[in-house]
């Protein structure tokens, strides 16, 4: 068979023409970057009215915002009469405009340029290549392909998104703040046209320079605009009175703290929050006022959060001051760990009312105490004796609550916070050790209102017979979704009964300053809160919620001064009261749970299951739960004459009518302290002389001597010997020791105390279980021993 060759020749020649058909095309089709800008963008901070809470600079120094869903129709029509009139007929390149720019380039010394918007687009994705005729094709090549894969609204948006505008400004949206101080879409039709002018020469907008220039060219621009009947006459005549751009305005900078937690933390350069921004502005100014106040005294940081209780949603995030001129006003004090102070007692209180183990009025010990080496003590440096468990969360008790921590457990109270979303609190028991509850431990006061937020949500929802409410923290950000949870294994943390008795008792604090008599206003409120300080007066805290909202407050030095005086009711109630004077108004309270709740008989003075030797009980509402308390020990019946001025007993000759009572008997350290602060405490009376005594337990002290001088030696590395001191008493009885007023201890079975007093004189005190006292003076003293 003869092969044609010219036919052959033809042939091949056509399918090398499609070949290079065909990776022409799959080169065009794979040219556009994927994606197209990879410039690094500026975090950009909104409020949940779409206001600007303020933005970052992005990572290579620019100011560059996330680019807008759309361009404000000013702005378009303005880059479009100025930039590029067919933009919306030509394929990305104008060849009627290349042509003219080709044959002026070639007659005149300067240069005109000839592309489109889809061209400049291109040109902005490629960094601005030097202009040569090769990056002009390379260019032209990739503006048709860009024309296929996007549409014209796209690439526009993209062009006002990625323009230069001068300096490091660059997008229309950063522009327009910068120059303007407000979002593109409420510029004018002069600010428009300026903006629209300056991608084509940026250098113009810096004042004092070319202004005329500028002006001229904004001019041109509007009188095109006005031609084109894009806009009328009037509108035309005032925009040509309109200020120029002058010196670039800073940014909105409202929640600085929260921004820059945001810029760190969060991926998306462009995040809508729940801040509500004018709540969010009068916070500010609230923490600023607050601030001057306590300048004098040398506390400069405060922080303020504010949290919708329905939603979750944070409404303000106040970090610290917003004044540079306040040391640490950079430092993020709500995300920052501190010592809680007393902020837990609550939650001990709420746990304990739980599992059943403590009433809402029981009577609780509030007298000395010792826990091996550690001492606590009240703030005021007194005892009450015995008081009432809410009474205790309102007057912050410390020794009754370190005495309820140990009973209820370390380890089980830890495992507590943590499930309420104490994170910081992540060491063992013996770490922390009984002053955890007195703020021997750190949280952040974002950990603390998200904790005290959930179990205000808790209550809510139990109104609206939700069973449970998982722990989710508070809510930044607008688009953030619950966290999911096991749907088959949910139980209330802590139930709505116990957490509506723990805030009736947060409720009952006296309220500082002109707010303590807040009950006798028309738009009074009630407000469940609660205040905490820490060791060395560093940190005051102040916690606060109504059905709707909860407020949290932190002051003090960000570097830990502390200060005389920096207390919680102090330097955080007031502030927190302030804010809350500006939240919407609401008289409603949180529902009392009845579902979740049981009456029970409990003694009227002590608290306690009535017991019965009670005299009056009455009906209270607690959690369902099965109790683990004994009934009131504090009522006993006692025989006594008929005046009740003596008891008496069967043994008792020739005493008529006698008569059965029953009495309120405390322990006698109890009692020693209870009379001090309430007069009408009476001590049980004594036995009638005629009743017969031998049997009454008597004690004594054996050592030391009335007035004895006790001398111990002191080796050379400062180490000095306990002295013991020994009592006589029955064995299954109990003496309570003190040494100048402060308790020591208790003895029972083998009456012996070990001590190691101050050098000095002293005096020992020793009390048993009828009340009755035994004092001894004596001396102490060291010698040196090598």
């Amino acid at each position: 068979m003869k092969i044609n060759k010219p036919l052959l020749s033809i042939s091949i020649r056509v399918y090398v023409f499609i070949g290079l058909i065909v990776v022409l095309l799959s080169l065009w089709y794979l040219a556009l970057p994927q994606p197209l800008f990879k410039a690094p963008l500026s975090t950009v901070v909104w409020s949940k009215e779409n206001k600007l809470l303020g933005a970052r600079v992005a990572q290579d120094g620019q100011w560059r915002f996330p680019a807008s869903n759309r361009v404000p129709e000013k702005f378009k029509q303005s880059i479009l009469y100025f930039e590029d009139e067919y933009f919306k007929y030509h394929p990305g390149f104008n060849p009627i405009s290349m042509v003219k720019a080709f044959w002026h380039n070639l007659n005149h010394d300067s240069k005109r340029g000839g592309s489109t918007l889809t061209q400049q687009v291109i040109r902005l994705s490629r960094q601005n290549q030097s202009r040569t005729y090769t990056e002009k094709l390379i260019e032209l090549f990739l503006a048709t392909r860009i024309e296929v894969e996007f549409s014209k609204d796209d690439i526009l948006n993209f062009y006002a998104s990625y323009a230069p505008f001068g300096g490091n400004v660059v997008g229309l949206e950063t522009a327009a703040w910068r120059y303007f101080n407000r979002p593109a879409k409420d510029l004018s039709w002069s600010q428009s046209a300026a903006l629209a002018v300056l991608p084509n020469a940026p250098s113009l907008v810096f004042p004092g320079k070319n202004e005329n220039i500028l002006k001229a060219k904004r001019n041109r621009l509007l009188k095109k605009l006005v031609e084109n009947k894009v806009i009328d006459t009037n509108t035309y005549q005032l925009a040509l009175l309109e200020d120029l751009p002058g010196k670039a305005y800073d940014l909105p900078n409202i929640t600085p703290h929260l921004t820059e937690w945001l810029r760190q933390n969060h991926q998306e350069s462009q995040v809508k929050t729940n801040i509500d921004f004018k709540l969010q502005q009068q916070v500010n100014t609230l923490v600023e006022q607050h601030l001057t106040l306590w300048k004098s005294n040398q506390v400069y940081n405060a922080a303020v959060i504010i949290a919708d209780i329905k939603t979750g949603q944070v409404l303000a995030y106040t970090g610290n001051s917003t004044s540079s001129e306040s040391p640490f006003y950079y430092v993020d004090m709500i995300k920052s760990p501190r010592s809680t102070g007393s902020l837990l007692k609550p939650i001990l209180y709420a746990s304990m009312l739980d599992d059943g183990e403590l009433l809402p009025e029981q009577l609780v010990k509030d007298t000395p105490a010792r826990f091996d080496n550690y001492v606590p003590q009240n703030f005021t440096k007194d005892f009450q004796g015995a008081v009432h468990a809410d009474v205790f969360i309102q007057k912050s008790l410390n020794v009754p609550a370190v005495r309820l921590l140990k009973s209820y457990g370390i380890d089980r109270f830890i495992n507590k916070l943590q499930k309420l979303g104490l994170n910081h609190i992540d060491k063992s028991a013996d770490h922390y050790g009984l002053p955890l509850i007195l703020g021997g431990a750190e949280s952040s006061l974002w950990e603390l209102t998200s904790m005290y937020t959930h179990l205000a949500k808790t209550l809510k929802n139990a109104e609206h017979n939700q069973n449970t409410t998982p722990f989710e923290n508070l809510k930044l950000i607008a688009s953030q979704n619950p966290q999911k949870t096991d749907e088959n294994n949910l139980t209330n943390i802590l139930s709505p009964a116990s957490i509506y008795l723990s805030f009736e008792a947060m409720s009952g604090l006296e309220r500082p300053g002109l707010d303590a008599g807040w009950k006798a206003f028309a738009n009074s409120r009630k407000i469940a809160w609660k205040t905490g300080t820490s060791y060395g007066f560093k940190d005051a805290w102040s916690i606060g919620m109504n059905q709707d909202y909860l407020v949290g407050v932190w002051v003090g030095n960000a570097d830990g001064n502390g200060r005389p005086n920096l207390l919680g009711v102090n330097a955080a109630a007031p502030l927190m009261f302030s804010v809350f004077e500006n939240m919407p108004s609401t008289k409603t309270w949180f529902a009392k749970p009845m579902a979740d709740m049981k009456t029970l008989e409990v003694c009227a003075q002590t608290g306690y299951i009535k017991s019965l030797n009670c005299p009056i009980a009455k009906s209270i509402d607690i959690p369902k739960t099965q109790l683990k308390l004994k009934p009131c020990p504090f009522h006993k019946i006692v025989n006594l004459n008929a005046d009740k001025t003596y008891q008496v007993r069967s043994s008792c000759q020739d005493l008529p009518n006698k008569i059965t009572s029953s009495w309120f008997v405390l322990p006698p350290i109890m009692a020693y302290y209870y009379k001090k602060n309430h007069p009408e405490y009476q001590d049980l009376p004594p036995l009638h002389p005629k009743c017969q005594s031998s049997n009454a337990s008597q004690f004594a002290l054996i050592y030391p001597k009335a007035n004895q001088d006790i001398i111990l030696p002191k080796t050379f590395d400062e180490t000095v010997s306990e002295v013991i001191f020994k009592a006589a008493y029955d064995e299954n009885k109990t003496l309570y020791w003190h040494i100048d007023d402060e308790f020591m201890g208790t003895t029972q079975y083998f009456h012996d105390m070990q001590f190691q007093p101050e050098a000095g004189e002293h005096i020992l005190t020793l009390v048993n279980e009828d009340g009755q006292q035994l004092q001894r003076r004596f001396r102490l003293s060291y010698t040196e021993t090598h």
